[in-house]
C-alpha cells in the first residue's frame, strides 16, 4: 500500500479522510484521528505503567499545542489531570500563552497552577540573553543556547517542586516523538551516554525528592499533535518562542525531519529501536538512575552528591545565584528556600 492520498477514512471506511499518516500508511476521518491519538497514548502508558486512574497527575502546559492536547487527552481518558502554568517573562509571548492555558482550565473546569518565574525567584528568561554565560558568549548564535538552557533548567525546577508542594503523584510534558528523537540524536552525534541511559519515556520518582516524570506523547509526533488541535478545536500558541534562534535541537529536528520525507518513519525506527532493543542491553541503567543525592544547601531540593569538601548546590540554584548578581530586579528574601506565592485557578 502506497502513501494514501484523499479519499475515505481507512478507519471506519465511511467518512471522508482529513488527514493521511505516511508513517502508518493509512488516513483518517476526524472521529478516528481522535482514536488513533488515544490509542497511541493508552500503549505508551501501558507499555511504561506511567499512570494509574487513581494518581493526581500534574501537567506542564505552556499554552502549546502539545501540553495542551495532552491535558485534553488525559482528562478525555478520565484522568485527574491538573496543570502548572510557569511565567517566563518573554513579552507577548508569556502573554499570549498563559491566557490560552487559563481559558482552557476555565473551560474545562480544572485546576491550574500558574507561577511567575521573575515574581517567585527574581530572574526571567530575557534576563539569561543579556547575561549568557561565558560559553555561550563564544559560540555563533549563544543567544538560543543560554535561554533554552535556562528556561529548560527553570521549568524543571520549578515543575518538580509543584508537585512535590502539592503532593501529586507523576508530573507529565507533552514530549512527542520529534522532540525525543531530536534528543538521542543529539546524544548519539556526542556519544553522551549518560544521557543516553537515562533517555525514557518514564523516570522512576527518587526518595531524595525528585517526582516521577512520564511523556504519554513519545509515540505522536509535532504534525498529529497540531492535527488533534485542529480537529478538536483547541486554540493554541502557533509561533515558536522568540528566544529559539541558535537552538542545538531545532537544527538536529531539521535534519530528522529531511529523513522523514524521504523515508515516512525514519524517526520512529530511530527512537522505538533504541528504547526497545539498544538501551536496556548496551546500558547500566542502574548506575544512571542510582546515582547519589544529597540536599541542595540553598533550597533543599535533590542534587547530586557534589565532591568531598564542596558545598552542594544545585544547578537551579547556581543559575539564579549569577542571574541575581546580574539583573536589577526586587526580590523576596530566600525565594528558592520557601515555598513561593502561587495562584490555583479553578482549585
Amino acid at each position: 500500500m502506497g502513501r494514501p492520498s484523499g479519499g475515505r477514512c481507512l478507519g471506519c471506511k465511511d467518512a471522508d479522510a482529513v488527514i493521511d499518516l505516511a508513517r502508518h500508511r493509512t488516513r483518517y476521518c476526524g472521529e478516528c484521528f481522535v482514536d488513533h491519538i488515544r490509542t497511541q497514548v493508552r500503549v505508551a502508558i501501558d507499555a511504561y505503567g506511567m499512570l494509574r486512574y487513581d494518581d493526581e497527575i500534574l501537567v506542564a502546559v505552556s499554552g502549546g499545542k502539545d501540553s495542551l492536547a495532552l491535558w485534553d487527552i488525559l482528562l478525555d481518558m478520565g484522568y485527574n489531570a491538573s496543570g502548572l502554568y510557569l511565567g517566563l517573562g518573554i513579552g507577548g509571548y508569556s502573554t499570549r500563552s498563559e491566557r490560552i492555558v487559563r481559558d482552557y482550565a476555565e473551560r474545562r473546569g480544572v485546576k491550574l497552577h500558574v507561577e511567575d518565574l521573575a515574581e517567585e525567584y527574581g530572574f526571567d528568561i530575557p534576563d539569561s540573553v543579556k547575561h549568557p554565560r561565558r560559553s555561550d558568549k563564544k559560540k555563533k548564535n549563544g543567544v538560543g543556547r543560554a535561554a533554552c538552557g535556562t528556561c529548560g533548567l527553570s521549568k524543571r525546577y520549578v515543575f518538580n517542586k509543584t508537585a512535590l508542594r502539592h503532593g501529586y503523584d507523576v508530573m507529565a510534558t507533552g514530549h512527542n516523538l520529534d522532540d525525543e528523537a531530536a534528543q538521542l540524536f543529539g546524544n548519539v552525534l556526542r556519544w553522551q551516554t549518560e544521557f543516553m541511559a537515562r533517555q525514557s519515556p518514564m523516570l522512576p520518582a527518587s526518595e531524595g525528592g525528585l517526582a516521577r516524570k512520564v511523556k504519554p506523547l513519545y509515540r505522536l509526533t509535532e504534525r498529529e499533535m497540531a492535527a488533534y488541535c485542529v480537529i478538536k478545536g483547541l486554540d493554541y500558541v502557533v509561533e515558536e518562542c522568540p528566544l529559539v534562534e541558535g537552538n542545538t535541537v531545532m537544527r538536529y529536528k531539521d535534519a530528522l525531519n529531511e529523513l522523514e520525507r524521504a523515508a515516512p518513519g525514519t524517526k520512529a525506527h530511530f527512537l522505538f529501536g533504541f528504547l526497545d532493543r539498544v538501551r536496556d542491553e548496551h546500558f547500566d541503567q542502574g548506575q544512571h538512575f542510582d546515582t547519589s543525592l544529597v540536599p541542595c544547601a540553598d533550597c533543599g531540593l535533590p542534587t547530586p552528591a557534589h565532591q568531598p569538601g564542596q558545598t552542594p548546590v544545585c544547578a537551579f540554584c547556581r543559575t539564579r545565584g549569577r542571574l541575581l548578581q546580574l539583573v536589577d530586579r526586587p526580590v523576596g528574601d530566600d525565594a528558592a528556600e520557601t515555598s513561593p506565592p502561587e495562584q490555583d485557578v479553578n482549585a
